[in-house]
């Protein structure tokens, strides 16, 4: 799998998304840098093909599919949009995307899939209070439960706090599995991982 963004914007004048070019796929985890509080997400939108750039075309496989997009790539964690509202327990949580993805979702179910990924101890919190790690550890693993999903792309996870290799680390790790991973954080985030992420902009654009 192979999604390529070519020149796309949103808004007027780019004002919700400047003019972006980048790629990803291939197994890989790749690293795209998006500014202020709204940009992340669109991007991750556009990515994931869940909105449509104004400008600019979006392709995977070198098809303009997005329904081909949608279906095999999931959305993380995305503001105000595929985040889980934070008073909701893990294990409602837990139980949600197990019926998403066509799984057994009763309370033994739950409390199995958490004792397997070693979260059942923290079945009673809100999601909110979970460490950025354990958070997004659980919310990308159960996105691949998801059927025929090759590809994640996980918004904004700088926004939790905490150390940026640590969140890289779960990138690279569902790389390892096969997994087209796109995390698209601030530029702080990616001074913080320059020279180990590769980044998904196109040389050309960054110059």
């Amino acid at each position: 799998m192979l999604v390529d963004l070519q020149n796309v914007s949103k808004g007027r004048r780019g004002v919700a998304l400047a003019e972006t070019s980048l790629t990803y796929g291939e197994g890989e985890a790749r690293l795209a840098v998006a500014e202020t509080e709204q940009r992340p997400t669109v991007l991750g939108l556009i990515a994931s093909g869940r909105m449509r750039p104004d400008t600019g075309t979006v392709t995977i496989d070198a098809e303009p599919d997005g329904r081909s997009l949608r279906r095999r790539v999931a959305l993380i964690d995305a503001p105000d949009v595929s985040d889980p509202a934070p008073n909701v327990t893990v294990f409602g949580v837990v139980a949600e995307e197990l019926m998403f993805a066509g799984r057994p979702s009763s309370p033994r179910a739950v409390l199995e899939w958490l004792t397997t990924h070693d979260a059942r101890e923290l079945s009673r919190l809100p999601i909110a209070d979970v460490t950025p790690r354990d958070r997004l550890r659980l919310l990308l693993e159960l996105a691949t439960l998801r059927p025929g999903v090759e590809g994640l792309v996980l918004v904004s996870p700088d926004r939790h706090g905490g150390d940026p290799h640590v969140w890289w680390d779960l990138a690279e790790h569902f790389a390892t599995r096969g997994i087209s991973v796109l995390v698209i954080a601030g530029a702080s985030a990616g001074t913080v991982l320059a020279g180990r992420a590769r980044r998904a902009e196109r040389e050309e654009a960054r110059a």
